[in-house]
């Protein structure tokens, strides 16, 4: 048991490693202020602990079973990404002010809509987690305890990135480099977008 759950930590951590929307999100956020970032995180947090809880509970295999909510999933969570990567390289190109700090709730939203509205977490949490589960340990209750594990480590990643960034913030507020970081990170998010739109199920 323990080490399955040490391989559960070992590979929960390379994922949260590799970068996706919500390394760009809480990039964008950063730059704008850490309440904004730890916000997003939290938001970001409760939507993959929706997704480890439903896999672990065998609902997110509706997903695999239906086109229609899996689509219907994959477009609403592009458009969204396209929508605040546009909103970032609008403000880059727009202003050499610093932006504004978005309210705690609408950072909160942002990241909570980003992976809430990404199927393939649910489908990953599906094929993920039960790799992990020991033969003579499957259930429900053992499930729920990795899931949290998984969310756990992701967590703590992403409160070490907001922390970097913001002991750097005051490089990370100088026009230029901003506005390129800005840049930078909205391109990301509307690339991811577009790709969320184009990969096949």
């Amino acid at each position: 048991m323990l080490d399955n759950l040490a391989a559960l930590v070992a590979a929960s951590f390379l994922i949260a490693l590799s970068p996706g929307p919500g390394t760009a999100l809480v990039l964008r956020q950063s730059i704008r202020g850490r309440r904004s970032a730890l916000a997003t995180v939290a938001g970001m947090e409760v939507a993959v602990a929706c997704w480890a809880v439903a896999a672990a509970l065998g609902l997110s295999v509706l997903l695999t079973a239906s086109e229609v909510a899996f689509h219907t999933l994959r477009i609403a969570g592009a458009l969204f990404l396209v929508y605040l990567g546009v909103k970032t390289l609008i403000s880059a190109r727009k202003s050499t002010a610093k932006p504004l700090e978005e309210p705690p709730t609408k950072a909160f939203r942002s990241g909570l809509i980003v992976n809430l509205a990404n199927p393939k977490l649910g489908v990953f949490a599906i094929s993920f987690l039960p790799q992990f589960i020991p033969t003579d340990e499957a259930g429900k209750g053992v499930l729920l305890l990795f899931a949290l594990v998984w969310v756990l480590v992701d967590t703590l990643w992403y409160l070490v990135v907001v922390t970097v960034l913001h002991h750097v913030r005051t490089w990370l507020s100088r026009s230029g480099v901003r506005r390129s970081l800005e840049a930078v990170s909205g391109g990301v998010l509307v690339g991811l977008g577009v790709k969320l739109v184009l990969t096949p199920r």
